[in-house]
């Protein structure tokens, strides 16, 4: 229903405890003084404190950390390293209270800020329009169907008694119907998220970063973005170093002083197997809201392709 955060039909689903558990405390260290709530780079504390120009937007479990990260590797880039989660439950604080969570900038830099679960907020895109309409938005995007999956993993290790993907994702499995109630597969349905979007934004002012790309050619992916916010090409090949173990690339400094950085633990989980009857019927529900997503956009993310080749 408009005006409601779409939320799972289980309790279990409702809040990742990963993305809730940033506290008012966690936000106010975010921009102050010595924290690392600012960028990586070293960049002395003055400036002020301004509002976002450029919002990571969604989606959950698509590759938002991995974006965030690599764009704070930019000296002309600075950003919250918790999520201010403003748009959708801190919105009656005010402005003032957002502006304040953000690190200095100086002038030329940009402040930025992720939030995943902005994407499907039905009141987000009213409210960052009446924020600054000519804010910059960026949303990872992952084929749904492993995106569906990886939502369950993370929930999973951390409430290792729900039910199976299995059970969750149909309302009823003999007749194959998929419950798209349930925000771990309603996320994935993009088409309907970004319909919200158009009617505040233009399309030129929304960037579609492929969450696979980000992994197989992370420069590549980051070339988009700099361009896209504006900002010279630093983030390229030489920052990032491909992690066997864990199967994705992680950031290393340009000039090779210091280990590469990687991503918590708590990313490149191993996914549960699922049957691969479900997996052909999630398929078959995503493809016409992916070929909607792909026509909508005007990019063409292969999802399908990327199935027929397995």
């Amino acid at each position: 229903a408009p005006g409601e955060v779409i939320t799972a039909q289980s309790g279990a689903f409702e809040r990742d405890p990963q993305e809730s558990s940033t506290t008012d405390e966690e936000l106010s260290r975010a921009g102050s003084p010595g924290s690392r709530g600012g960028s990586s780079s070293t960049t002395p504390d003055y400036g002020e404190k301004r509002l976002p120009q450029a919002l990571i937007i969604g989606v959950k479990k698509g590759g938002t950390r991995a974006l965030l990260e690599a764009i704070r590797a930019h000296p002309d880039v600075r950003a919250v390293g918790t999520e201010p989660h403003f748009f959708d439950r801190n919105y009656e604080k005010g402005l003032e209270w957002y502006r304040n969570v953000m690190p200095k900038t100086l002038d030329g830099q940009i402040t930025m800020e992720k939030t995943p679960s902005y994407f499907v907020t039905n009141e987000a895109p009213r409210r960052i329009h009446s924020m600054a309409k000519d804010t910059k938005l960026i949303v990872v995007v992952r084929n749904p169907v492993t995106r569906a999956i990886s939502d369950y993993t993370q929930t999973l290790s951390k409430k290792p008694e729900i039910p199976t993907f299995e059970v969750l994702a149909f309302k009823n499995r003999t007749l194959g119907l998929i419950d798209a109630s349930w925000s771990a597969i309603r996320i994935g349905i993009y088409a309907l998220h970004l319909e919200n979007w158009l009617q505040y934004f233009p399309l030129s002012q929304i960037l579609f970063v492929s969450g696979e790309r980000l992994i197989t050619d992370p420069a590549g992916e980051m070339a988009k973005v700099q361009d896209f916010l504006g900002l010279k090409r630093i983030v390229t090949e030489k920052h990032f170093y491909f992690n066997k173990t864990k199967g994705f690339p992680c950031l290393k400094k340009p000039e090779d002083s210091s280990a590469p950085r990687c991503l918590g633990k708590s990313k490149g989980r191993t996914h549960p197997k699922i049957d691969p009857d479900v997996i052909h019927r999630l398929r078959k529900f995503y493809k016409p809201f992916n070929v909607m997503f792909y026509q909508m956009t005007g990019q063409d993310f292969q999802w399908e392709q990327e199935e027929s080749d397995k």
